[in-house]
């Protein structure tokens, strides 16, 4: 990850840390923008796609790319936005040429010549080279001198436990179809099996929120990629659909959740995201933080 620097939330006043993403260069270096300190903090309240891309210079070859503008979730639902810096090139690697002399490196022992002698004089003898002293051998601590520990170096996982998951890799988003792609794939990472777009209403027949559903065995998700936040109805709406498919309820957003969907989503269990523009979806409530740590095994 990039730099970060600490933000104040102009909503509800709390502090967080927010940290620039890295991306790849054509040239394969990191690219990450840079992030001002105090530059002021601004809360998005409505999306324009044009607007949500920064121009970026790689400090290594100088090219410039175009990259999602840094962006952070508060927990209470505003998503926060800060200023970006040009990066400026950095300083490129001198190499000498072909008439410039190469620095000597450090000299090296090599083949010792005889000095000539005059006639008469008898030839200087050769000198062995000396040799370093007899190393002692190592002897093994006896079993009286090992140290005792008193815990064991490593205490295995039981058997029942879930084996760890391995990062997940965020897919820009640019487009609404980009956003819902990247729901499925958050969802097939937590262990969600075939998790696919869902074309059919709402078994709770209550008209379905804003946005596009997906579906699997045992999930049932809902990506709005409206630049509006998601209100109490489409949070109801969802959990309704999930407890008639006998489902976990997951909703994912681009522009966070109003007040009161967040606090009925938060007393009926539902596990709400934000997703940025990076792809990576942040959890914005205490079930959703569940969720990502139980994976597809949440209740």
């Amino acid at each position: 990850m990039g730099e970060g620097v600490s933000v104040c939330c102009p909503s509800c006043g709390s502090r967080h840390t927010l940290t620039a993403s890295v991306y790849p260069c054509a040239c394969g270096a990191p690219v990450a923008p840079a992030l001002p300190g105090s530059a002021p903090v601004e809360t998005v309240t409505r999306r324009a796609w044009a607007d949500e891309w920064v121009t970026v210079r790689c400090t290594a070859c100088a090219r410039e790319g175009q990259w999602p503008r840094p962006e952070l979730g508060c927990p209470c639902g505003a998503m926060l936005r800060i200023a970006v810096e040009q990066a400026t090139p950095g300083p490129a690697t001198h190499e000498p040429a072909a008439h410039e002399p190469v620095p000597a490196g450090p000299a090296t022992p090599g083949p010792v010549t005889a000095r000539p002698t005059t006639a008469g004089e008898p030839a200087p003898e050769p000198q062995a080279p000396e040799r370093p002293p007899a190393e002692r051998p190592v002897q093994e601590p006896s079993a009286s001198e090992r140290p005792v520990h008193e815990h064991p170096a490593h205490i295995p996982l039981p058997r029942t436990a879930a084996a760890p998951r391995p990062a997940f890799r965020p897919v820009p988003v640019r487009t609404a179809r980009d956003a819902v792609t990247t729901a499925a794939l958050y969802l097939r990472w937590l262990g969600f099996k075939s998790v696919v777009e869902s074309g059919e209403p709402p078994a709770s027949g209550i008209s379905a929120p804003p946005g596009t559903g997906l579906r699997g065995p045992d999930v049932v998700a809902q990506v709005d990629p409206t630049t509006g936040p998601a209100s109490l109805r489409s949070v109801e709406c969802l959990w309704l659909d999930g407890m008639n498919a006998s489902a976990t309820s997951v909703y994912f957003s681009l522009a966070g959740y109003a007040a009161d969907a967040r606090a009925r989503a938060d007393a009926l269990g539902l596990p709400l995201f934000v997703l940025d523009l990076t792809g990576t979806p942040q959890p914005v409530n205490g079930p959703a933080d569940e969720l990502v740590s139980a994976g597809a095994h949440y209740p």
